[in-house]
C-alpha cells in the first residue's frame, strides 16, 4: 500500500522527551513508525504472541529484550500498544530514569491505562495523537469523497471504501469492544453507536439518547466515555466567557472521521444540497483544526459558542479565532449572524466564516474565506 507523509513530526518530538502516542486503531501509527525511524529504534509490538507472552509474567524483562535487539540502533525504544501490558510502564519508568533511554508508547485505547490506575510516567513522557489523513497530507484533495468515506489511511487508499469501512466497525467492536470487555450487553451499544453518529457536533442530550437508545442516562453517559477513551470520537467543550448573553454549559460530541459516521449511520450518498452534506463539512473543519492544534503542539482551548437563545458559533481557538462553517456555495451576511453576536461581546480578535463560496472577501470584521484558502492559511500557520 503507498505511504502519505503524515503532518506529525515524531523525530522532533523524540529529541526532547519520551511520548505516548494515541490514534484510533487504522490512522498509521505503525507506518507513520516505520517511514519515520525506520532501522533505528527498537521496535517491540505487543500484539505479537512471542512478546505478550514473556512480558505479561515477567515485565522486568524488558531491559534484556531490548539489549538483544538494540544492537546499533539508538536510544529510542518504541513499544506498540502498551494498553496490552499496563504493568510494563513501571520497568519503563525506570529505564527512562537510570539509563536515559527515550521510548515512544503507542495505543488505540486509553481505557486499560485509566481503569489500572497504572504509572503515566509522571510527565517523564507526553502525549500526542494521530488522526485521520487531513486535506494537507492527501495528494489531489477530494472534498465530496473525504466527506463520504472520510481519511483513515487504508480506506482513501482503497478501491472499496465502502467495504473497508464495514471491516472497520466489525473489527471495532469485536477488538476494542468485545475483546476489551468495555460493555456487558452488545446490542444496545451497537444502537448507540448509530445514535452517536447521527448525532455527530450536537450538542449532547442524554435523556433524549437514552430514550432513543432505550437505555438509561448514566448508560449513555458511559458509553460516550468508550468512545473517548477507545478514541473514536470527544467532546467539545462550550465557550463560557460571554457576557452579553448567557452561553449554555453542554458540550458537543464529535466522531472522529466522517466515513465512520456514515458507515455507523447507514448512509450510502451525501447529497450536496442536504443538511447532511453541511454536517459533514462542519465535521471535517472540526477534525482539520484538532488534528493543527495537536500536531503544531498549539495549547490554545479548542470551543464553540452557543447561548441558550440559539445563537452560535462552531468553533473558538482561545481568544484569538472564531470560525464559522457554511457548505453553501454561496454566503451572505446572514451566514455570520453568530460571528456578528460574538465580535458584540469583544473579547475574540479575529474571525472567519469558512464556505464552498469561491469568493474571498473581509466586510463587517468577518473573514469570509473558501475552505481552500482556510486550510492553507491554516497549515501554512498564518491563523494560529
Amino acid at each position: 500500500m503507498p505511504y502519505l507523509n503524515r503532518a506529525l513530526n515524531l523525530k522532533s518530538l523524540l529529541a526532547k522527551k519520551s511520548f505516548f502516542l494515541f490514534g484510533p486503531r487504522g490512522t498509521g501509527k505503525s507506518s507513520l513508525i516505520k517511514h519515520t525511524l525506520g532501522d533505528e529504534a527498537v521496535v517491540i509490538n505487543l500484539l505479537r504472541t512471542e512478546y505478550q507472552m514473556r512480558l505479561i509474567s515477567e515485565p522486568n524483562r524488558l531491559h534484556e529484550i531490548i539489549k538483544a535487539e538494540q544492537r546499533n540502533k539508538t536510544q529510542i525504544v518504541v513499544i506498540d500498544e502498551i494498553q496490552k501490558i499496563p504493568a510494563l510502564l513501571d520497568e519503563v519508568h525506570r529505564l527512562i530514569e537510570d539509563e536515559g533511554r527515550r521510548f515512544l508508547l503507542t495505543g488505540s485505547s486509553a481505557r486499560r491505562l485509566k481503569q489500572h490506575g497504572v504509572n503515566l510516567l509522571g510527565g517523564r513522557a507526553r502525549r500526542a495523537e494521530l488522526y485521520p489523513l487531513t486535506s494537507q497530507e492527501i495528494p489531489e484533495f477530494n472534498l465530496d469523497r473525504y466527506l463520504r468515506f472520510g481519511g483513515l489511511p487504508p480506506v482513501w487508499l482503497s478501491k472499496e471504501p465502502e467495504e473497508e469501512l464495514d471491516s472497520y466497525i466489525a473489527n471495532y467492536i469485536n477488538e476494542e469492544i468485545k475483546a476489551e470487555g468495555a460493555i456487558r450487553k452488545i446490542p444496545p451499544f451497537v444502537d448507540f453507536l448509530r445514535f452517536a453518529a447521527l448525532t455527530s457536533g450536537r450538542v449532547v442530550n442524554f435523556s433524549k439518547l437514552a430514550n432513543d437508545a432505550g437505555v438509561s442516562p448514566p448508560t449513555i453517559s458511559s458509553y460516550y466515555q468508550i468512545l473517548e477513551d477507545t478514541l473514536i470520537g470527544s467532546r467539545l467543550e462550550p465557550w463560557r466567557k460571554s457576557t452579553q448573553r448567557k452561553a449554555i454549559n453542554t458540550s458537543k460530541f464529535y466522531l472522529f472521521d466522517t466515513g465512520v459516521t456514515n458507515t455507523l449511520a447507514g448512509t450510502k450518498e451525501v447529497d450536496r444540497n442536504s443538511d447532511l452534506y453541511g454536517n459533514l463539512f462542519e465535521q471535517w473543519i472540526f477534525m482539520e483544526l484538532k488534528s493543527y492544534l495537536s500536531y503544531q503542539r498549539v495549547k490554545e482551548p479548542f470551543t464553540f459558542w452557543r447561548t441558550e437563545d440559539k445563537t452560535e458559533v462552531d468553533f473558538l481557538i482561545g481568544n484569538e479565532l472564531a470560525i464559522e462553517c457554511k457548505a453553501s456555495r454561496r454566503t451572505n451576511e446572514g451566514d455570520a449572524k453568530g460571528l456578528k453576536s460574538l465580535i458584540e461581546e469583544r473579547k475574540v480578535k479575529r474571525f472567519l466564516l469558512v464556505s464552498n463560496d469561491p469568493v474571498n472577501r473581509v466586510k463587517d470584521k468577518i473573514e469570509y474565506l473558501h475552505w481552500e484558502k482556510f486550510l492553507e492559511r491554516l497549515w501554512d500557520g498564518k491563523l494560529i
